[in-house]
C-alpha cells in the first residue's frame, strides 16, 4: 500500500490569504486597496521629505531654515540642553545626566526577573533613588547645592513618574485590602476616600498640594513643594490603582481562601502565597495602562510651576529666533514620550506572555 502524501500546509491565516480575502476580493475592493496604499506611500514620502531630505540639521546652518522646505532641526541642535535639563545650571548638566541614567537603570533592572524579590527590589530602589537625589541635590555629598526649584527637563519628568509609581503602587494595594476589610469603619472610610479622590481632576489635587496646603498648615509642616506634589500625585494614582486591584481580587474564587485556611495557613500567608500572585496577573492590563497614563500625566505639573520636559520644550522655542519651529520641538519631545511609553507597553506584553505561560 502506497504512502499517502502529506497534504500541503493550509494558507488560512497567512498574509497573502488575508489580503486576497479582504483586500482584493473584488474589483472595487482591489481599486480601493491600491488607492489607499498609494495614499499612505505618498503621505510617508511627504513626511520623509520634510523630516530628512529637505531638513536643516545643525545650528550653524540655522540661517537656511526660513528658505528650507523641510524641518528645521537646528532648533534641537541649539536648544536640546534646555529641553533635557530645564533650569538646571549649565555647567552641572553632567550631574543631571548621571541622575537620569541612574533612574532609568533602576527601572530597567527592576524589570529583570533576577531582582523580583522584596529585599532586592528595596535595595535597588534605595540605591537608585539615593543616587538620583544626591546627584541632583549635590549638597549632602559636598557638591554644589541645586535646589528643587531648579530641577527640570527629562530628569525631573522621570523622577516624578518613578516616585509616583513607587509610592502609589503599594499604597493602592493597601487601599484595596482596606476596602475588603470586614470592619465597616475601615471599609466604608476607605471607599469614601477612594471615591472622593477619583471624583477630583488630577490638576485640582496637585494644585491643592502645591498652593492650598501651605496656607492651611504652619510653616514647619510645609515641606518641599516637590514632595507635596509627589505625595498628592501618588495618592491620586493609588486610588485608581486600588480599583484595578479590587477587580483582580473579585476574579479569584472564594474557595481559594477557604482552601488556604484548611491547609493551616494564616491570613498573610494565604494573601502572599496564593491570592496576590493571581491578583497581579488579573490586574496586569489595567496596571500597565495606569503606568502609561501616569507617565503622560507628569506633563500636568507645568501648571503648578515645575519645569519638566514639556515646559522646557515651550521655553526652547520661546525666543523670536526659534518661535516658527515649534513643530520640530514638539516632534522631538513626542519622540521621547513615545520611546518610554512604547517600552512600557512592550514590557507589559512581555509580562502578560510570561504570566500566561506560568498559568498553564
Amino acid at each position: 500500500m502506497t504512502d499517502i502524501a502529506a497534504a500541503p500546509p493550509s494558507t488560512v491565516g497567512t498574509a497573502s490569504h488575508w489580503l486576497k480575502k479582504h483586500a482584493f476580493s473584488s474589483l472595487p475592493a482591489s481599486i480601493a486597496t491600491v488607492l489607499f496604499f498609494a495614499l499612505l506611500l505618498y503621505i510617508a514620502y511627504l513626511v520623509f521629505d520634510w523630516a530628512v531630505i529637505g531638513a536643516v540639521w545643525s545650528a550653524e546652518n540655522a540661517d537656511q531654515c526660513p528658505t528650507a522646505h523641510g524641518a528645521c532641526w537646528s532648533v534641537i541642535d541649539a536648544r536640546y540642553r534646555l529641553i533635557l535639563f530645564g533650569l538646571y545650571p549649565y555647567d552641572l548638566h553632567w550631574r543631571s545626566t548621571l541622575a537620569c541614567v541612574a533612574i532609568i537603570l533602576t527601572v530597567i533592572l527592576s524589570c529583570i526577573p533576577l531582582f523580583w524579590s522584596l529585599k532586592r527590589l528595596a535595595l535597588l530602589w534605595v540605591v537608585g533613588f539615593g543616587a538620583y537625589y544626591l546627584l541632583m541635590e549635590g549638597g549632602p555629598i559636598g557638591l554644589q547645592e541645586v535646589t528643587t526649584d531648579q530641577w527640570g527637563g527629562l530628569s525631573l519628568t522621570l523622577f516624578l513618574f518613578s516616585s509616583v509609581v513607587l509610592i502609589g503602587m503599594p499604597m493602592g494595594l493597601g487601599l484595596a485590602l482596606a476596602r475588603r476589610s470586614k470592619l465597616p469603619v475601615i471599609s466604608y472610610g476607605v471607599s469614601i476616600l477612594i471615591d472622593f479622590i477619583r471624583s477630583l481632576p488630577l490638576l485640582t489635587t496637585l494644585f491643592t498640594a502645591a498652593v492650598v496646603v501651605p496656607i492651611l498648615l504652619p510653616d514647619w509642616l510645609h515641606g518641599d513643594k516637590i514632595w507635596r506634589v509627589i505625595i498628592a500625585f501618588a495618592l491620586f494614582f493609588a486610588c485608581y490603582q486600588a480599583e484595578v486591584f479590587r477587580g483582580g481580587f473579585q476574579a479569584i474564587p472564594r474557595g481559594q481562601f477557604e482552601a488556604g485556611q484548611a491547609l493551616g495557613l494564616h491570613y498573610w500567608q494565604i494573601l502572599g502565597r496564593i491570592v496576590l500572585p493571581q491578583v497581579f496577573r488579573h490586574s496586569l492590563p489595567g496596571t500597565i495602562n495606569m503606568v502609561v497614563v501616569t507617565f503622560k500625566e507628569t506633563a500636568i505639573v507645568i501648571i503648578i510651576g515645575f519645569f519638566e520636559i514639556l515646559a522646557s520644550a515651550n521655553a526652547a522655542f520661546g525666543t523670536g529666533e526659534w518661535a516658527p519651529y515649534y513643530i520640530e520641538v514638539y516632534v522631538f519631545v513626542g519622540l521621547i514620550y513615545w520611546i518610554f511609553i512604547f517600552s512600557l507597553s512592550q514590557y507589559g506584553e512581555y509580562l502578560k506572555r510570561r504570566m500566561s505561560v506560568a498559568k498553564r
